[in-house]
């Protein structure tokens, strides 16, 4: 089966929507086991504000204390995707592709570099410039000017056999503050930043989830 099913998940607990996920991953491997037909899935939701932190991160990323963060009501928790700490919360799309990348012959080098392209394009329908930085993964702006290079969408994923779950998060009107509380995927020197903040006006949210899923279908048809 080609292409994905779309799920539009809303605002979500962490636990909630890797539950799910999770689950779907699960029938996913055991399709592909079963050499059965397999189905792609792409889940977009909101979480109330949380940190997570992937297998390799570093501990001393996080800024303040586990008991501070309780106070602030923000959750957190250790994952198995790749990456350091990342925060996700209100106004912030978190997709999550769980998909078996032989559907489109892909390794995951090459998924992730897919990842990255969509939310450039997306960028340049906003007249922003998205673009890579080199051994960073994700999307930054103006990656290589000292003192001005910023991330507007992280990504940090697991995959089994081909196939993925964790994904991406990409800040359109995010409260950027909460960034302080760690150095952002692991980075002491470089900021963050959303579309609300580059463009200078709260973004239709809705609209750009639309069009974030129809470039998701351009490029993995």
């Amino acid at each position: 089966m080609r292409g994905f099913i779309y799920h539009d998940l809303g605002s979500i607990s962490y636990e909630e929507a890797l539950s799910v996920q999770t689950k779907t991953f699960n029938t996913l491997l055991t399709a592909k086991s079963e050499q059965s037909e397999t189905e792609n899935h792409l889940f977009f939701c909101e979480h109330e504000p949380v940190l997570t932190i992937g297998k390799s991160g570093k501990e001393s990323n996080l800024l303040i204390s586990e008991e501070f963060l309780a106070k602030r009501g923000v959750s957190f928790y250790h994952i198995n995707r790749g990456g350091d700490i990342t925060y996700h919360g209100p106004g912030q799309i978190t997709g999550y592709p769980v998909f078996n990348l032989e559907t489109w012959q892909l390794g995951l080098k090459q998924y992730i570099d897919l990842l990255e392209e969509v939310v450039i394009r997306l960028l340049a329908i906003y007249g922003i410039k998205g673009e890579r930085l080199p051994g960073a993964t994700g999307v930054w702006i103006e990656p290589n000017i000292p003192g001005k290079a910023r991330k507007i969408c992280a990504i940090g994923v697991k995959s089994s056999r081909y196939v993925t779950m964790h994904g991406f998060a990409l800040n359109v009107n995010t409260d950027l503050s909460y960034f302080s509380l760690i150095n952002p995927c692991g980075f002491v020197d470089k900021g963050v930043t959303s579309l609300e903040k580059e463009l200078g006006c709260k973004q239709d949210f809705e609209l750009v989830k639309r069009q974030l899923c129809e470039l998701f279908r351009e490029m993995f048809p």
